[in-house]
């Protein structure tokens, strides 16, 4: 085996953080599983919001990995196919501000994170492509969150784990959806990016560092949260996600409001 060889190894291999990462949230998740009591709002915070990182991880690492088989090879060297958050180039935009999105007002908004050398990388479609896989990735986690409710397979699940996993899979979708608007700065302004003339994206570059944080400020506009919300419920209800659930997952994750949860205490 060759030294690039050994090089090309240690570049893909999952990070420690990742793992450590993975192993507690599974932990948390068994917690609010076998333990349903006073210590329940805490398991499912640390669960949703460890899953929430992990799938932070998953997206950005989707999108790496379709630019490394669409011609850009620097990916490797700089880390981000180890899956570990800190190797990304914005971290305050990966994982301090999704978090911060959650927390404040339970919406569910990745931020752009690898760097990308898109001079590296022939062709429209593979650039549109590149783009479309974080939110994609989204669409598969929400899938896995909500395959318990559509497949009706929720018998015997403690009820702050179904709340848990219902309030999971409303994040992802919110996260599939927002990221996917054609806003500078977003991944749906990249899919569409390729296509649109030179000068146009000029004129638009300069507005894609405060794409993220306007979509973010119009949601606190009441009548277009409420629109949003809306649409994302019925989504959900047509995934068999109660909208019952996702509220008092909600109210779940935010244990310090102390509020009574139906099915815990």
């Amino acid at each position: 085996m060759t030294v690039t060889d050994l090089r090309r190894r240690r570049d893909r291999r999952i990070s420690p953080v990742f793992l450590g990462i993975v192993a507690v949230t599974a932990a948390a998740g068994w917690a609010a599983w076998t333990e349903p009591g006073g210590s329940t709002g805490l398991a499912v915070f640390v669960f949703v919001t460890g899953a929430w990182v992990v799938s932070l991880c998953l997206h950005e690492y989707a999108h790496a990995r379709t630019a490394l088989h669409s011609g850009d090879i620097s990916i490797e060297a700089k880390g981000y196919l180890t899956l570990n958050p800190l190797k990304y180039t914005h971290a305050l935009l990966s994982i301090v501000l999704p978090l911060l999105f959650v927390i404040m007002g339970g919406i569910g908004l990745p931020g752009g994170a690898v760097f990308i050398e898109r001079g590296r990388i022939r062709g429209r479609w593979r650039h549109s492509l590149i783009s479309a896989a974080g939110p994609l990735t989204n669409l598969l986690f929400a899938v896995v969150c909500t395959a318990p409710f559509w497949l009706d397979a929720l018998d015997g699940v403690p009820a702050p784990f179904r709340y848990a996993l219902a309030f999971l899979a409303l994040l992802q979708v919110t996260a599939a959806i927002l990221n996917s608007l054609p806003v500078p700065g977003l991944d749906g302004y990249g899919v569409i990016e390729p296509w649109l003339s030179r000068e146009l994206r000029r004129q638009l570059e300069p507005f894609a560092q405060f794409g993220l944080l306007a979509v973010f400020g119009l949601l606190w506009v009441p009548e277009i949260n409420d629109a949003f919300f809306d649409a994302v419920d019925a989504l959900l209800r047509a995934l068999d996600v109660p909208e019952f659930d996702t509220y008092w997952g909600r109210e779940l994750y935010r244990f310090w409001q102390g509020e009574d949860v139906p099915g815990v205490g």
